[in-house]
């Protein structure tokens, strides 16, 4: 049996030439994706759910075509990872000459001078005005796994602080981090031990400034953990699944000033915040920190697997050697395509497309907030922005509603993503190659489902 359906239609090209519409000739699924979602049900574990009911074939722009022919308005970048485009030019090229080259020795073995370039341009992109290193993973959960081993190694203690509605990977460590059960890790546990969490500055919902929030942090990290045993905290700067929950002003720098004069590590996870997404290089820049260490992936190399781990060169060299690595991290087409996202970012002025896209994604979404009260809240910067709706007497969270807009938005043709510790969130994320028009009509279409639901 054949593995691929010769005689399926040809799918049409991606990346910026394919036509920027949404263009729905079908209901969703249309009969060709629910043909290949059938056999996905067969085929795949069923724990690998899906979001859009689709069999992509084609992406770029602000669209994602379907194997029917229908055109999607993407507002979700494949979670944070397509920022600068599907199937970019520069990054296609770079991919392709890196395959014609070779596709793997590992680094390991016979290192390569492109992991040494992501390594080097990392040193110099992330924030903080010192000698650092890096050290190339697959996933984001593998590099923050990583960014506590160094921290632990470093530090010679054992315990790390999370956060309350944090999300940082479905391995068992990063289970452990990550705050939510369902789905992450419910059922799956025991997990790893010396994880403690903390409370996040949650503005809309604790009403407490940024010093407030943090000696309620400090006091518990005193006296529940102490501070000579702990190894690292690790805060996402804007939470992702947690939902998009940005902390109030002063809240990040005095935990990271606790952690320096307490000799605790701290990290940042910019896994879904990196690279341009919140219009600076890394959302840190906001909060006028520099983190000790940082974990990046996503966005870092235009849909390739790719993962970092970056920080003070002090901290990166406490690992032995061959303490660290992977067989696949930092594979040579992942890193070529790294270095070519990583210029696109630099030199293409898509740090302030973030800024342009978060003017318009904040402007219309509070004025339909003006206009409706289920809009609780309208957080984020950049490119980064979420709406979190709410029963409007009492400001409880309501879940059912987010999940009824974003059904209608999908049925419409608009790929949005639902997030938050309640599930009451819809997060927007388009990529910085995205056109004004495609998304005022895919907002268009949110502001429509709401109002219907």
């Amino acid at each position: 049996m054949a593995l691929l359906d010769t005689a399926a239609p040809a799918a049409p090209l991606g990346g910026p030439d394919l036509p920027q519409e949404r263009r729905l000739v079908t209901d969703l699924p249309g009969p060709r994706s629910a043909e290949i979602l059938a056999r996905k049900a067969d085929a795949v574990a069923a724990g690998v759910g899906h979001t859009v009911p689709v069999a992509a074939v084609a992406a770029g722009g602000g669209v994602v075509v379907d194997a029917d022919g229908n055109s999607l308005i993407d507002l979700g970048s494949g979670i944070a990872v397509t920022t600068v485009g599907n199937a970019h030019p520069k990054v296609a090229a770079a991919v392709a000459a890196q395959a014609a080259q070779f596709t793997h020795t590992c680094f390991m073995i016979s290192p390569y001078e492109s992991y040494v370039g992501v390594a080097e341009a990392l040193n110099r992109v992330t924030p903080g005005d010192f000698a650092k290193k890096s050290a190339l993973f697959n996933s984001g959960a593998e590099a923050v796994e990583n960014a506590i081993k160094i921290a632990r190694k470093h530090t010679g203690r054992q315990a790390v602080v999370a956060f309350d509605h944090g999300y940082h990977g479905r391995t068992n460590l990063t289970m452990a981090l990550t705050a939510k059960s369902m789905p992450y890790k419910s059922g799956f546990g025991p997990f790893a031990p010396e994880v403690y969490r903390a409370p996040m500055s949650y503005p809309f919902r604790d009403g407490l400034a940024g010093p407030e929030a943090a000696a309620r942090v400090i006091l518990q990290l005193e006296k529940q953990i102490g501070a000579d045993n702990l190894a690292a905290v690790i805060i996402e700067p804007i939470q992702g699944e947690g939902g998009f929950i940005v902390p109030a002003e002063g809240f990040l720098p005095a935990i990271v000033d606790w952690c320096h004069a307490n000799g605790v590590v701290f990290i940042a996870d910019e896994v879904q915040t990196g690279f341009a997404r919140t219009g600076r290089m890394f959302a840190s820049e906001l909060f006028g920190i520099e983190p000790d260490l940082i974990t990046t992936a996503k966005g870092i190399a235009g849909g390739l697997p790719l993962a970092a781990v970056t920080g003070r060169a002090e901290i990166m060299d406490a690992s032995h050697s061959g303490g660290l690595g992977g067989t696949y991290g930092g594979n040579p087409i992942a890193c070529a395509a790294a270095l070519a996202a990583i210029d696109v970012f630099e030199n293409d002025g898509l740090i302030e497309r973030a800024a342009e896209i978060g003017e318009i994604l904040t402007a219309r979404l509070t004025a339909i907030q003006a206009e409706d009260p289920r809009v609780g809240d309208v957080r984020g910067h950049g490119a980064m922005i979420a709406a979190e709706f709410v029963d409007p007497e009492t400001k409880a969270p309501d879940a059912a509603l987010t999940a009824a807009v974003a059904k209608a938005c999908i049925a419409q043709g608009v790929i949005v993503l639902t997030c938050g510790t309640y599930g009451n969130v819809i997060r927007f994320l388009p990529p910085l190659s995205i056109g004004d028009d495609l998304l005022n009509e895919g907002l268009d279409i949110v502001a429509q489902a709401l109002a219907a639901a």
